[in-house]
């Protein structure tokens, strides 16, 4: 599409906008209906550890989302020189799970709690033994039985329990809804009505210390939608709040709101049972689209749904690349220091390139990334631990392959689970996410550690605000006329897309299996580290 196409279908509002609000960044994407991008925008936040919870404010969420808004405004007018007034489809996606509680007249009642938060292990296995079904402590319905076991005021007066993505999509359409699955990391999704497991519900509301409270966990939840099912539109108020200019009309479609990993399978074609994904940033997870229920309840195997309700083994971990990214920025400040100024892709290049001179196992050196608690590896408090020993070869190559193993490596533990005990193997996984920017080294350690291969898209940098713009160009399309979100994504998507694949070296699994050896035997120091050395947040 040329640039006159695309600017015929700004002006008749043919596009469709994702908007994403990561662990880091909150994105903007707008895309033609053929999913082809126009313009972006981005704002940078972080989570903050106020009294011992990880939270972001509310009203940053709205600053960034304008601002990112704003600067994709002014892309389209700079580059197309029409204003953008009206846009076709809306799809919001934001980091899944956690707590967001609001009252009957719409204050909320207690800060968000997010995913990256592991304070609600009583209320997840008690509901695990309930339920017969995994529950992770990030879970919503894990957040909300653990406030009523610590009898938090609020909890009586909750009306409305929903996602981040939940609450960005009611303030701009004022619809209480959700896609599928993003609802399946609130509670348990009954696969054969695409909604919350009724027998669940039930067994939820007569637990001892939720039985007398004055509603029903039915009555609080968002509806379900699965991809291209009517989630309502863009009011006045919401227009206003996205762009508090006035120039964006209101009647745009709203596509279901979905969680990250929902968009990341979009992103990356994986949403066919028997295919596979794996999102890398600040936390990481693998999705696997099952072909065939587990045989078993695993604690570290999540059971969600891709947006169109496919069951899905998913394995996630608190951290990732917090901790690369904290030595990255204490290597920039030496080289600041020595006269150097450089960009972040050349910092990190030049810090991950040094892998390629790294022995196998990285010379005996250990790192564990865990900013924050890690479920998968019984981590309760997070305590970056870096560790060698006398004859650990200390090399800047084995340090930086030390880093990427200790990011990856709960990941790699919860995916045994998979390939060892249920015996899932994916062709090939699909990987996205911003270390991939450096090419080829940390899709390879990637591959050594899980020991299968990992293929990074064309596509890999456009990531989930991408991804959920593309859900909400499926959504805009005609009821009669919208094929499966598998062929869309097939055919009208990925059809010229093209990847790079590595397969995993004899040398680097040897080293890698090498890493995790060592790593499951020192985790006791990790687990340790977090009960001797106090936090200040926690004095």
């Amino acid at each position: 599409m040329n640039k006159e196409e695309i600017t015929a279908h700004i002006k008749a509002g043919d596009t469709a906008l994702g908007l994403e609000l990561g662990s880091t960044n909150i994105k903007a994407v707008l895309v033609t209906a053929d999913c082809q991008t126009v313009a972006n925008g981005s704002f940078g936040w972080e989570n903050q550890l106020v009294h011992g919870i990880w939270t972001y404010p509310l009203t940053e969420a709205w600053t960034g989302i304008q601002a990112c808004y704003q600067q994709l405004a002014e892309q389209v007018q700079a580059e197309y020189g029409v204003p953008l007034q009206k846009i076709g489809s809306i799809g919001v996606s934001a980091m899944m799970h956690g707590y967001l509680a609001f009252a009957a007249d719409d204050r909320q009642l207690a800060q968000f709690r997010t995913w990256r938060n592991n304070i609600t292990a009583e209320a997840a296995e008690k509901l695990t033994a309930a339920f017969h079904f995994n529950i992770p402590q990030r879970w919503s319905v894990a957040h909300v039985y653990q406030a009523a076991l610590n009898d938090e005021p609020e909890v009586r007066d909750i009306a409305f329990l929903t996602t981040l993505a939940g609450y960005v999509h009611w303030q701009l359409s004022g619809e209480k809804v959700l896609g599928i699955g993003d609802a399946s990391g609130m509670f348990p999704i009954d696969p054969s009505t695409g909604t919350y497991d009724a027998g669940r519900l039930t067994t939820f509301d007569n637990l001892p210390a939720v039985s007398q409270l004055p509603w029903k966990l039915a009555d609080i939840l968002p509806a379900v939608r699965r991809a291209g099912e009517e989630a309502g539109t863009l009011t006045p108020a919401g227009a206003k709040l996205l762009d508090p200019s006035g120039t964006l009309a209101a009647g745009s479609r709203m596509a279901p709101p979905e969680g990250d990993a929902g968009t990341g399978m979009v992103s990356t074609n994986s949403v066919r049972p028997g295919t596979g994904n794996i999102s890398i940033g600040t936390s990481a997870f693998s999705m696997n689209v099952l072909d065939k229920p587990l045989r078993d309840v695993h604690q570290d195997i999540d059971i969600v749904t891709t947006p169109d309700g496919a069951p899905v083994a998913m394995v996630h971990t608190n951290n990732c690349t917090s901790d690369l990214n904290a030595w990255a920025g204490l290597f920039r400040d030496f080289a600041e220091a020595a006269g150097l100024k450089l960009s972040s892709a050349e910092l990190y290049g030049l810090l991950l390139g040094q892998v390629r001179s790294a022995a196998a196992d990285a010379g005996g050196l250990l790192n564990y990334s865990c900013l924050s608690g890690e479920n998968v590896t019984r981590v309760e408090a997070g305590r970056p631990l870096f560790v060698r020993t006398p004859h650990s070869r200390m090399t800047l190559g084995n340090f930086m392959l030390s880093q990427l193993y200790g990011a990856f490596a709960p990941l790699r533990i919860g995916m045994d689970i998979l390939t060892e005990e249920e015996h899932i193997s994916a062709g090939s996984m699909i990987a996205q996410g911003g270390l991939f920017k450096t090419p080829q080294i940390g899709q390879q350690v990637l591959a050594d550690l899980l020991g299968m291969p990992v293929t990074i898209m064309e596509t890999a940098d456009a990531g989930g605000p991408w991804g959920m713009a593309v859900l909400a160009a499926y959504a805009a399309l005609p009821d009669a006329d919208r094929p499966s979100l598998v062929d869309f994504l097939a055919q009208k998507v990925f059809g010229q897309v093209a990847g790079t694949t590595c397969e995993p070296t004899a040398a680097g699994k040897a080293g890698a299996d090498q890493f995790i050896s060592a790593y499951r035997a020192g985790l006791a120091t990790e687990r340790t580290a977090g009960q001797a050395i106090v936090d200040a947040d926690d004095q």
